[in-house]
């Protein structure tokens, strides 16, 4: 039978000289991995520029629940990503954003709030004119939401560390070396008011993004299992000053 549903892609890798796997993830199944023809021209069904990380599309797909890999048999764009795939910034960031969700964003089961999220962020990358360079900094603290493991900001206006281990900020040292020091800590209780409405009011000089983003993928890493390298950081954080 065949399902429509939208997803967000996520990679795309070559299975053989046919076929190209895409890890999408999607609102009726969640994450879940397609096989799609490599053919290319005029005549191709599926166009390969469709399936550029972080697109959205929607698709209409086979989906049977005892088998890994899917069949795509039409899918369309949900709206126009031109600056996404166009603006060097954008598009970097997306590619960024994209390898992160590949990793942390297993779930093969829906999860609604987390699809809205996504395809909604995506849109406001898309149009966004200002604070395009928290941009990433803001995808990555609300992911932590959808995550289950957001920070507990109770006493971060109090407090003088925040305890990465256990995501609470204490009044002392904690004992072990995963916290942050007392000048991290208070950009990082900032930090959690950001928005996407109002990062275009947060300036950050290029070593102290560098550091806010290392040291949340440090949280990142600490809270999820198997959390690997983010390969694309160290480009993305090349762009900005």
């Amino acid at each position: 039978m065949l399902v429509k549903t939208r997803g967000v892609v996520l990679h795309t890798i070559a299975y053989n000289d046919t076929y190209s796997i895409i890890h999408v993830y999607t609102e009726a199944f969640g994450r879940a991995s397609y096989l799609v023809p490599r053919k290319r021209g005029k005549k191709a069904a599926l166009s390969k520029a469709l399936f550029i990380p972080l697109s959205v599309i929607e698709m209409e797909v086979e989906h049977l629940n005892k088998r890994d890999l899917h069949r795509v048999k039409e899918t369309r764009i949900c709206f126009p990503q031109t600056e996404i795939y166009c603006n060097p910034i954008k598009n970097i960031v997306a590619l960024f954003l994209a390898e992160v969700l590949f990793r942390v964003v297993k779930d093969t089961e829906p999860d609604p709030p987390l699809f809205g999220f996504l395809y909604s962020s995506i849109q406001l990358l898309e149009i966004a004119e200002e604070g395009v360079a928290n941009f990433h900094i803001v995808f990555l603290l609300r992911l932590l939401t959808h995550l289950g493991i957001f920070p507990n900001t109770q006493e971060s206006r109090n407090s003088g560390y925040f305890d990465m281990l256990n995501g609470i900020f204490v009044n002392a040292i904690p004992p072990h070396r995963h916290f942050l020091s007392h000048e991290e800590s208070e950009t990082f209780a900032r930090l959690l008011r950001i928005s996407f409405e109002n990062m275009s009011l947060y300036s950050f000089s290029r070593h102290e993004r560098v550091n806010i983003v290392n040291r949340i993928i440090e949280y990142y890493r600490l809270h999820l299992p198997e959390f690997p390298e983010i390969k694309s950081v160290s480009i993305m954080q090349s762009l900005f000053d």
